[in-house]
């Protein structure tokens, strides 16, 4: 791909990625030069999920910031669905690709006809392939949270709840996917060290509210004794809520999620959920757009001498807990979070696509 002469609305990218950082980049959003306007492909796993619509909207809004065209091919969770996707973006000229796929290993030839055409590919949240097939094959970049980590924190905190005994059920997303892959790790790393803690049931929901629902009408007949559930995001979690509470169950049994979505939050604000963790796909996809539109101006080899080949979103463990240690109320700076409920401040922020 030939690299372009820089204009003023392409120093934004070198303002974001080689300096002025943040404040470089807004300073210049009035400032942009006409030229002629880039054009992207984004594909993402499946949009019925509420973190994929998110990021869709963090995605757009970049791209409308920046004067890029972003085209959008839904996975539809299913993996044939967004295999066929890729084969159709892999056939027409873009700026730049992104990829949020769907199940590792399963794009990899059309993702190779598209890195083989001169154009950038940018790796979003869950990986095409392991690390080294990544490197070798020439995208770009991997931007991800750490799903191993968060899942570790919303697992201790359901543990403690439990007070390291009782039955506990894990609800996955897809199974191809390796986020889920990681979160799942988490959970047996946690409860691996509570010999216990029994886990009855371990399957996969495929991140669908639909399917969730019916796992868990399904878990609460055979265990009715149930204590504790980490679903592996937040949908899900809300869609097993609803059917603890149909079953009379709330006081009962304790949940928690990831991706830290809005109605999670409320959700944890409220007791509904004991914690969820950010994930955060505001900053998974416009981190993407940014990198592939730096890539697209100043081309892929220069881009990769500047862009990490991996760069972690990270989030953290959200709970209604707050630190109120009377002893230390005149000195709030000394208390985690100032003492304070963190929980609209997070609500807001997301609101805003900066958290």
């Amino acid at each position: 791909m030939p690299t372009r002469k820089l204009d003023r609305r392409q120093f934004l990218a070198a303002s974001i990625l080689a300096g002025l950082g943040i404040p470089g980049f807004y300073s210049q959003l009035r400032t942009r030069a006409e030229s002629r306007k880039m054009r992207a492909a984004v594909t993402t796993a499946g949009m019925a999920g509420t973190w994929n619509q998110q990021g869709q909207q963090a995605a757009l809004l970049f791209a409308d910031w920046l004067g890029i065209e972003l085209v959008w091919y839904d996975g539809k969770w299913d993996v044939p669905t967004q295999l066929d996707a890729m084969n159709e973006i892999a056939k027409q000229k873009w700026d730049f690709v992104a990829v949020q796929p769907a199940s590792i290993g399963a794009l990899i030839e059309p993702i190779q006809q598209v890195i083989r055409a001169g154009i950038p590919v940018i790796d979003m949240d869950t990986l095409i392939a392991p690390l080294p097939v990544l490197k070798q094959i020439g995208v770009l970049t991997f931007i991800a949270p750490d799903n191993v980590g968060l899942a570790e924190a919303v697992v201790q905190k359901l543990v403690d709840k439990m007070g390291g005994k009782g039955k506990i059920a894990q609800t996955w997303g897809q199974q191809g996917h390796t986020g889920a892959q990681g979160r799942a790790q988490g959970f047996y790393n946690i409860i691996g060290k509570y010999p216990d803690i029994e886990v009855v049931d371990d399957q996969p929901a495929d991140w669908l509210v639909d399917r969730a629902s019916e796992v868990w009408q399904r878990l609460l007949r055979r265990h009715p004794d149930l204590k504790a559930g980490f679903l592996h995001n937040d949908d899900m979690a809300l869609a097993a809520r609803d059917v603890v509470e149909q079953a009379g169950l709330q006081d009962q049994i304790v949940l928690a999620g990831i991706d830290a979505m809005i109605p999670a939050l409320q959700a944890v604000k409220d007791g509904k959920l004991l914690a969820t963790a950010r994930n955060s796909a505001t900053r998974i996809h416009a981190w993407g757009i940014m990198a592939g539109y730096y890539a697209a101006m100043v081309g892929v080899e220069n881009a990769a001498k500047t862009i990490p080949p991996f760069i972690l979103a990270d989030g953290m463990i959200i709970s209604a807990d707050v630190n109120n240690d009377a002893k230390l109320l005149d000195e709030p700076w000394k208390l985690r979070t100032y003492g304070q409920n963190v929980i609209d401040g997070y609500m807001w922020s997301e609101q805003q696509l900066v958290f």
